[in-house]
């Protein structure tokens, strides 16, 4: 169980892209003449960013790599950065660290998600490190918390019940969103 004191102190949440947000597929074709990408989002993460948007927690991708595919998606949670690490020579740290300066963010205010070898440097370094259920050894070993789900499957929405339910904020922003959203007379307190 997550420290409500810890989950309090969260003011962001990164997650890495491929392998969390998606299963770590990726689909390479042409669309007509045009080489195209194609990545598998699960749509419950999109209520889950709402979640911690809504709870004041920012939100930030951070990938080792560029993809047209993150950047779509990133709108549609409307996730407040993405940060990606072309050359793989560890500028992802370095770009997630000028971040945080850039927000006045503490390292120990900071939540990470990650499945693979590439996010050790960000989960030695987060206040809250947490890893998908299929995530490497060394990765699952250097976490806090490991995930039920599986990359690409819902982790995002599992990490706002998570963090939300820590804080016990749970049940108001659920309430939040479906006031939002016109149900409000459906709430399901406690619900998941």
């Amino acid at each position: 169980m997550l420290d409500p004191s810890l989950a309090k102190r969260l003011r962001l949440v990164g997650f890495d892209v491929d392998g969390v947000l998606s299963d770590g597929g990726i689909y390479v074709g042409r669309v007509g003449d045009h080489p195209a990408e194609f990545k598998r989002f699960d749509s419950q993460d999109g209520s889950g960013a709402w979640l911690l948007r809504r709870a004041g927690l920012a939100l930030v991708f951070a990938s080792g790599r560029h993809s047209d595919a993150t950047i779509i998606r990133a709108r549609e949670m409307q996730v407040d950065e993405v940060i990606e690490d072309e050359t793989g020579g560890g500028s992802k740290l370095m770009a997630f660290e000028a971040m945080l300066e850039r927000r006045a963010i503490a390292w120990d205010e900071c939540a990470f998600v990650g499945d693979d070898l590439a996010d050790l440097p960000l989960l030695s370094r987060v206040g809250l490190p947490i890893a998908v259920a299929n995530a490497v050894p060394e990765v699952a070993a250097a976490a806090a918390i490991v995930t039920q789900r599986s990359g690409g499957h819902g982790v995002v929405r599992e990490v706002a019940h998570t963090i939300l339910t820590a804080r016990g904020t749970w049940d108001d922003v659920v309430h939040q969103y479906l006031e939002e959203r016109g149900d409000a007379a459906q709430r399901t307190a406690g619900s998941r």
